[in-house]
Formats: structure tokens, C-alpha cells, sequence
């Protein structure tokens, strides 16, 4: 697994990468391993608003549906539309395939650095 210095990282699997003012939010490669194989992927529409703590998106796999938290309170700019046709990219590269950019950001949650994710990933893994 890989968990990329530069991005910032949330309990419930979701990473950040800061760009000025927007925020790219995608999940991690420790989510996208633990759900499998994406067959599908539900994002929100551009202009939505979006909460810190609640679920945006949700991706389903061969396995099972599961929701996408928003590390971040904001509005959405952009959505990614090439996952909504090929959510295999999210398995393939999971820090490239970023789901929503997020604008007018008003709070976060508490972020982690990839070496403290890295250690809850872990915990998560053994229990």
C-alpha cells in the first residue's frame, strides 16, 4: 500500500490534496483494496454543497456499496465524469482518480499525514 507524503488523509479513507483554493478529495489505496474490484460509482452534482463527516459519493464493488465521506464543508466545482464510466481507475490508481474538487471550503476534519493514516490503516487491518 501507498500512502503519498504530500496529501492529507482522514479516518474514514478519504484523501486530500490542497491546490490553492480547491480541494481534490479521493479514497485511499487501502479503501479501494479493502472494497474490491468498483463496478460503479455515484458522485454528486456540480454546485452541491458537501459536509465534513457526511457522505458525497458512494462506490460499489463486487462486494458491497459504500459511502464516501467528505473530509471537507464546501461546495462542489468539478466532478470527475471519467470514473462514471470507468470506475476500474479508482482500483488502478487511487490517488490519481480523484472524485470531486471542492471550493469554498469553510472547515475540515481533523487531517492526518500519511505516516499517522498509515499507522490507523494498519490498526483498522488487525482488528
Amino acid at each position: 500500500m501507498t500512502y503519498p507524503v504530500e496529501l492529507k488523509y482522514v479516518k474514514s479513507h478519504e484523501w486530500v490534496r490542497e491546490d490553492g483554493d480547491v480541494v481534490y478529495i479521493g479514497i485511499t489505496d487501502y479503501a479501494q483494496d479493502a472494497l474490491g474490484d468498483l463496478v460503479f460509482v455515484n458522485l454528486p452534482e456540480v454546485g452541491d454543497e458537501v459536509t465534513a463527516g457526511e457522505a458525497f459519493a458512494d462506490v460499489e464493488s463486487v462486494k458491497a456499496v459504500s459511502d464516501v465521506f467528505s473530509p471537507v464543508t464546501g461546495v462542489v466545482l468539478e466532478i470527475n465524469e471519467e470514473l462514471l464510466d470507468a470506475p476500474e481507475q479508482i482500483n488502478q490508481d487511487p490517488y490519481g482518480a480523484w472524485f470531486i474538487k471542492v471550493g469554498q471550503v469553510q472547515e475540515h476534519e481533523d487531517y492526518l499525514s500519511a505516516a499517522e493514516y498509515e499507522e490507523h490503516a494498519q490498526a483498522e487491518a488487525e482488528a
